[in-house]
């Protein structure tokens, strides 16, 4: 049975973290804290990793995971481009609760899944997570829960969840406790679709309603953000795309993405 280590008694922590970073290297999953939910990770260079992620959460590669990066540089190195719209939303944003999905750049060596040539990508506001980012590099992380159960908020409701799949878990607390709780809903991210952004084609879409508000959002891109009618009607083939990057089946399916529960939840 994997460990879990409380990150708050220093001892732990040291070998957690160190145990941590070895199951990465060698492929295995591991339970991070993350200022929404935790997430399970795995190395988003390793074909093999991503698929034991996937295998562990029940999720087909139809649903790739998005990845976590250590630090604001990172986005251009794993971006294709970087839209004005998508640097302020970065500025305001980052490290939090604020996925974002952009065209990958084609000279990444990973296999997420079927990206569609996209990719979602986010900086987390915790500690410890940012720990192991900035020694791993941009790690793939999905919510620490099986498809179509609740996002984990606690390293035990992980465990529950994962199990053995899991090679360690890091105890970091209750995850989600700088948002404002809302019944009935989970922790996880707001996840926003640039991928028109950056093309020129059209405007900036949220895909799941999260911890950050669309007025928030609004505040910072004005009219770039499109409309909550243009949300849950649009059915073009990039929104289509950057929803599947993002762990949903297509940008159509609104409600679920809302809830954040069903297999659209992640971090």
């Amino acid at each position: 049975m994997a460990a879990i280590y409380d990150c708050s008694v220093d001892s732990e922590l040291l070998t957690g973290m160190r145990l941590a970073r070895g199951a990465i290297g060698r492929g295995e999953l591991v339970v991070i804290p993350t200022d929404t939910v935790y997430g399970v990770a795995a190395d988003a260079f390793s074909p093999a990793a991503v698929q034991r992620l996937l295998d562990a959460k029940g999720r087909g590669r139809q649903s790739p995971p998005p990845v976590l990066v250590p630090g604001i540089p990172t986005l251009a190195a794993l971006a294709e481009s970087v839209p004005a719209e998508v640097e302020a939303l970065v500025a305001a944003f980052w490290p939090g609760g604020l996925t974002i999905v952009l065209p990958a750049a084609p000279s990444l060596v990973w296999d997420l899944g079927e990206t569609r040539g996209t990719v979602a990508l986010r900086m987390p506001q915790d500690r410890i997570a940012l720990e192991i980012l900035s020694e791993t590099g941009p790690l793939a992380v999905s919510s620490a829960n099986l498809t179509g159960r609740p996002a984990a908020r606690t390293a035990a409701e992980a465990e529950a969840m994962l199990g053995d799949s899991v090679a360690v878990y890091l105890d970091g607390g209750e995850a989600g406790t700088a948002y404002e709780r809302v019944d009935g809903k989970d922790s996880s991210s707001t996840i926003v679709d640039a991928t028109a952004l950056a093309s020129g084609s059209g405007k900036l879409r949220i895909l799941r309603h999260g911890v950050i508000t669309a007025e928030q959002l609004r505040e910072v891109v004005g009219d770039a953000l499109a409309d909550d009618q243009s949300v849950e009607t649009a059915d073009t083939a990039a929104g289509t795309a950057a929803a599947e990057s993002s762990g949903a089946a297509a940008a159509s399916t609104g409600p679920a993405l809302r809830d954040g529960v069903d297999t659209a939840a992640d971090t």
